[in-house]
This record gives structure tokens, sequence and C-alpha cells, in this order.
């Protein structure tokens, strides 16, 4: 018998639970077969479908009973001595791989539990249809039944007794106990009460020695003391006194097996509340009560808490606590799992509750049933269509106009939900797009974020969709540390002009977000910063490539070793001289920053991932314009040298070679803003030194004119 109990039970608490579900099991058996005939009940205490628990602390005895239907002494036989006549391992190998599974139920396997902490059991129940048996056995496989003439009538149902183990004593302290009932049989049908200890305020009559002396000490004269013996009354005082009395400890009622048009705020609030064990006033947001039916069926109650906790996503990937509670008919079964929902959706609250999950004969883990997958599947549609529900319902989110006054009225108090729940919660939708496929469209349709054109306030993919120009095929978008950083950047400035719409994302897990996101409703997402932006036809890029050819192709050959890949006519720019994208499939700079600031980060990996930079210019760009002249004008005296077979050129002033211009002095010489970005930093006396228009000057350049290239693409920035 220990080596059933054992390779069954991993925590002796379950034994409590498992002898509450066998109770209520034997009560709706009577319940229901009052249906037929009402005499069966019986009268008096007899009819109170109840359950009680007494302790007998002296004698180390736990007693659970019921008025349940009882069994008779073939009952005894065939419920109870089944196992403990078998107590083989073969019989526990076949519970494990799915045996007969009906032993879970009335005094089944469950049952077996009470010896975790119990070295001596006896069962007194008494059936409408035959007299009063006694079952006892220890945990040694024997058993023995009697008729029971010493105990007290039992009228009908079923009293377990346990001798309890020296080891085991802790259940014999009340406050156990309700937190056992608490945690496991809270929502049973039927009511469950302990015979508990209580201290109560008593009035019992003052000391006489005491009153004397009150007397002696007190002076009165004759008119008082004729009103004091007129108002005399007897002389009392209060005291502690202890006294037990049946104490209800599951008063919370099973909301979720109600309809739900039945069921009011209030309740659905209070039972939140007791769910959460969070008595605060904050309502939860919004709540789904659902009943699912086919091969698999179950109820369930889904709340959105008011508030994320600290630490949701501190301990995301390694949190085995799960908000959602499994019940089995009532009964509950576990919070320790993932099995029901993924853990982007880990924040929900809530219970599921189903009469027909199949489970292992210990209760203790569920079985790997292809029925899990299917509740698995119907919660999470359930709870993104909730979410959905509450975007909808905000009046911020959608236009009300054809709503009437009363519905208008009732969405006002509802205005600014969605905005609340994304702040706590958004960043568990961006999750579930990256670790969900199959419902990442679902998931991106209540993706909000800000934009160019959103005025401070959220907006979402749909409403982007709805505002864009005709022709344009990509959704735009951009990554940074701030909404403020990003309004300054140069690579909006052509998308402005030209009046497109830009999507916002300042959340450092918004870069991983957009490597799954690739699209939605057949609109591709471009990355602002990388190479591919296309914003329309524009007659005139052939001819300017062609006239930049020779300023690109220098400074593609001025900028080789630093990790550019091209140097190419921008479609981007409108006031910035220059900047670096990234490749295509590259990480962008706001990427690398983000990568760059993980303590462990794999620098092999980041030099992969970093890809090439591409550096555009702004062909309309006066500084750029010049550029082009001077690279031409250095290329006519290359040429005129070369013609001359020599080296260098003369300076005419005092007949010194020199030779001709390189990528610093070009660009020191020229761009007296932004230098410093445009090629190493250059030494003290060229260009004018550190004092003033040089490198300091460039640095204080970039942010007002702009400027890029070869440190620019060391440092991963586009600017």
């Amino acid at each position: 018998m220990d080596i059933i109990i054992n390779s069954l039970y991993s925590n002796k608490d379950i034994f409590l639970r498992e002898l509450i579900s066998n109770a209520s099991d034997a009560l709706d058996k009577i319940r229901f077969l009052t249906l037929t005939d009402k005499e069966a009940l019986g009268e008096g205490d007899t009819a109170k479908l109840e359950i009680q628990i007494k302790l007998d602390k002296e004698n180390k005895i736990l007693s659970i009973r019921d008025r349940g239907v009882g069994m008779t002494k073939e009952d005894l036989i065939k419920n109870l001595g089944t196992i403990a006549k078998s107590g083989t391992s073969a019989f526990v190998e076949k519970m494990q791989t799915g045996g007969d599974l009906n032993l879970i139920g009335q005094f089944g396997v469950g049952f077996y539990s009470v010896y975790l902490v119990a070295d001596y059991v006896e069962v007194v129940s008494k059936h409408n249809d035959d007299k009063q048996y006694v079952w006892e056995s220890k945990a040694d496989g024997s058993f023995a039944i009697s008729e029971d003439t010493w105990n007290e009538p039992l009228g009908r149902g079923t009293e377990i007794k346990l001798h309890l183990r020296d080891e085991a004593k802790e259940y014999l302290e009340e406050g156990k106990l309700k937190d056992l009932v608490k945690k496991y049989s809270e929502f049973i049908n039927f009511p469950i009460y302990l015979w508990a200890t209580k201290e109560v305020d008593v009035e019992v009559p003052a000391d006489e020695e005491s009153s004397e002396e009150e007397e002696s000490t007190t002076e009165t004269t004759e008119e008082e003391e004729t009103e004091d013996d007129e108002e005399k009354k007897p002389k009392t005082k209060t005291v502690k006194e202890t006294t037990t009395e049946w104490e209800l400890l599951n008063d919370m009622k099973a909301v979720w097996l109600r309809n739900p048009k039945e069921v009011t705020e209030e309740e659905y609030a209070k039972f939140y509340h007791s769910l959460a064990k969070d008595f605060g006033d904050d309502k939860p947001m919004t709540w789904s009560h659902f009943s699912a039916e086919g091969d698999v069926e179950f109820k369930a109650l889904l709340f959105v808490p008011p508030k994320a906790p600290h630490d949701l996503y501190e301990s995301y990937y390694n949190a085995n606590k799960s908000n959602l509670k499994l019940y089995v008919r009532r009964v509950f079964i576990s919070d320790e799992f993932d099995d029901l929902l993924p853990k982007y959706l880990s924040f929900l609250m809530g219970i599921v509750d189903s009469d027909t999950l199949p489970l292992n004969v210990s209760r203790e883990m569920l079985q790997q049933h292809s029925s899990l997958k299917t509740i698995k599947k119907k919660l999470i549609r359930k709870a993104l269509d909730m979410i959905r529900k509450l975007a909808e319902e905000d009046p911020d989110e959608y236009s009300n106009k054809e709503k009437t006054d009363d519905e208008k009225s009732a969405m006002e108090e509802k205005k600014g939900q969605y905005a609340k729940f994304w702040n706590e919660f958004g960043k568990s939708v961006k999750l579930g797009i990256i670790e969900d496929a199959t419902n990442r469209n679902r998931l991106a349709k209540l993706l909000r974020f800000e934009s160019s054109k959103s005025d401070g306030k959220l907006v979402s993919l749909d409403e982007y969709i709805s505002r864009m120009k005709s022709g344009q095929k990509d959704i735009f978008y951009l990554t940074g540390s701030s909404k403020e950083q990003l309004e300054k950047s140069p690579f909006l400035e052509q998308l402005t002009k030209k009046n497109y719409e830009v999507i916002y994302f300042t959340d450092p897990v918004d870069e991983y977000l957009m490597q799954y996101l690739m699209d939605y409703e057949d609109k591709k997402f471009q990355n602002v910063s990388k190479e591919g932006l296309k914003l329309g036809k524009d007659s005139k890029l052939k001819d300017l490539k062609e006239s930049f050819k020779e300023l690109t192709d220098w400074w593609k050959k001025a900028l080789d070793t630093e990790g550019i890949d091209s140097v190419k006519i921008s479609n981007r720019l409108h006031n910035t001289p220059c900047v670096v994208v990234t490749s295509k499939y590259g990480w962008s700079s706001n990427m690398e920053k983000i990568m760059q600031a993980q303590t462990l980060s794999d620098a092999s990996k980041q030099a992969y991932m970093r890809g090439k930079r591409v550096l555009e210019i702004n062909p309309r760009h006066p500084i750029i314009k010049e550029l082009r002249d001077k690279v031409a004008q250095d290329s006519d005296v290359k040429r005129g040298s070369e013609a001359d077979g020599e080296a260098g050129v003369p300076d005419g002033a005092d007949g010194e070679r020199v030779q001709p211009a390189g990528p610093q002095g070009l660009c020191l010489e020229h761009l007296p803003v932004g230098a410093e970005e445009l090629g190493p930093e250059p030494r003290r006396g060229r260009g004018g030194g550190r004092g003033g228009g040089g490198a300091r000057g460039g640095r204080e350049g970039v942010s007002q004119g702009g400027g890029a290239g070869a440190r620019a693409v060391r440092q991963g920035r586009a600017v």
C-alpha cells in the first residue's frame, strides 16, 4: 500500500481535497435520488446536505462527515477493498497509463491519499437500504468490515475518522484546515463546516469583594443613596470565554456556473477580488464569462486585472505559477501549469472548470490529452475577443456618431479604458505577436502606437491604413528611444514634407516585434531608417544619379574601409546633406544600441547582424552640390597631372608640388559643418584645428544640419 501511495501522490495536503470531493459526490447522488424518491432524503438533520469537519486533538483524530447516499456493506468491499487487496505495482502501472479512471470518483484511488497523513482509518457508513457498517484498515493492505453497534447512528451518510501520524499533527490545527478548504474546495456545491473554537465576550456578575471596596471608597448623600436604591442594577463585567460552534468555510459561490445574464457587475467584482486576493476598490477592466461545448465541455471566467503586477515581465519566462486556476467539478486541481494559456496572456486571472477533463489518478498533473489543446485554443480566442471588445467599447478608439444618446452615455464611462489597458499590458500583446504565429494577425489588430499624425493619441494599424495616401503600398515606421528623438530624425524629412504618416516605436521590444510582424492586411512594413524606401516615382532621379555619379564613386572609394557598402542618391532627405542608413536585412542603429547595452551580448553575432551601411546624399543640398563640383575639379587636376606624367601639380606660389586632395582635405575644406562625421578625426592645425570650425564645430553642426561618414558608420548611428 505504501508503494501505491508514494507513487501516486507528492503533496500530502491533497488528502482533504479528495475526501471533500468524495463527500460532495455522495451528496450529489442523494440529491439526484430525491428527484424520483422524496422520502430518500429523510427528515431533520439527516435532510441537511452538508459536509462537517471535526477535530479531536487529544486522540489525534480528524473526522469528515457527509449526509450523502452512504454505502452498503457490498459497496464498502467493492469501493474500499479493491485496491487494498491488490496492492501491486501492476495496479499502479495500469492506473498511470489511463486504466479504470472511474476509481477516481466516489471512494476511488483518491481515498487512499488519507494514508499520507494517517496510519489507521475508520469509515462508518449508513445507506438507506442497509444497516450501519464500519470499515477499518491500516496501510498494510488488510481491512475488516463489521456491523457498527458502538458509534453514534448516522441516519444516512458517511463519516471518515483519520488517526493521524505523529508527523501529521499540523492537520489538527484549525487554521491549517481552513487554508486547505479555502484553496482546494472553496467552490464545492455544498456547505462545508468546521467545528471551530471561538473567543466571545460574555457578561458575568462582578465580584462581591470588589463591589464592597467600591462602596467604601465612595461618599454619598442621603438623596444620592435613595436614587441609587431606586435605580440599582446588578453589577456585571465582560470576560473572554472560549466556545465551539460550526463555522462555514466556503461562503463564496461559483458564479461561473450561473447564466452570465443573471450575474451583476458587483458580483463579478466581488468574485474577482476573492480570486485575486485583492480587496481594494479597483474593479477588473473587463471579463469574459462563457461555456464551451463539443468534444470537451467546460465553463470559464477570465478577468483583466486593473493593474499589471510589478514583476510581470521580470519573471516572464521563469514563473511556474499561473493566474488561471483549473477546477474539475468545482474541485481545485492546480494553478502551476502553462498548458491552458500562453505566457503572453499570463496576466489574465480566472478559472476553468470542467466535468469531463481527463486527469491522472493523483489529480495533480494533467494527462497529455488532445482535449487540452482544444481548451487552450478556445481560451486564447475568447481572451483576444475580450480585449478586442474592450477596445471597441472605448469611444476614444472608434467613432460613436451612429450611436444613440443612451449608448453614447454608456460609452462615456468606458472612455480611455483601452489606453489604460495598453499602458499596463501592451508589452504582452507585442510578446504575443513574437511568440504566437497562429494568432499574430488577431494580436496585430490590438497594437497601439503614436505616430507623426496622432497628436499624442494612440492609433491602431487599421486606423493608420484607413488614412494612407493614395498609391502608398508600405506601412512606414521608425524605431528609437523616445518620441522626441524620432520627431527630430532626418529620416522623416521627405516623408513629412509629402504628408506621409510614420509610426513611432519607442519600446526596446519593438525592435524584436518588427522582426516577426512583416506585413498586415497585405501591406508590408518599411523601416524608414533602412534602405529600400519608396515614395513614388521621381522623374529626375535618373538624371541626378548620372550627375552625381562621380561624387558617389569617389565617396564610396574613400569610405570603403569603413563598412560602407554603397553611396546613393537619397529620396528621404530635405534639409540634411547626408545620412547613413542600414541595409535592408541588417540591424537598425537603434537595435545595435539595444544589443550593445546587454551585458552578455555576443560580439560575433553583432558583427554579423550589423550588416553593411549605405550612405545616402541629398542632391539638392548646397553642400553636396559643392562637394560634387570640388570632386569634379580635383579629378580634372588629377587628369592634368597624369597627362604631364607627374604625381602632383605645381602650387603656383612657391613652385612646391602637392598631392590631390584626399577625402579629409575635401571634407574639412568644404564641409565646415559636420566635418568630423565624414572622416577620421583631423590633426591639429588642419581645417581650422580644434578651436573653431574644425572637429569640435563638426560635432555641434551634426545636430543642426546633419552629416554622416566614417565615424557615424563605426558608431552605428544614423544622423
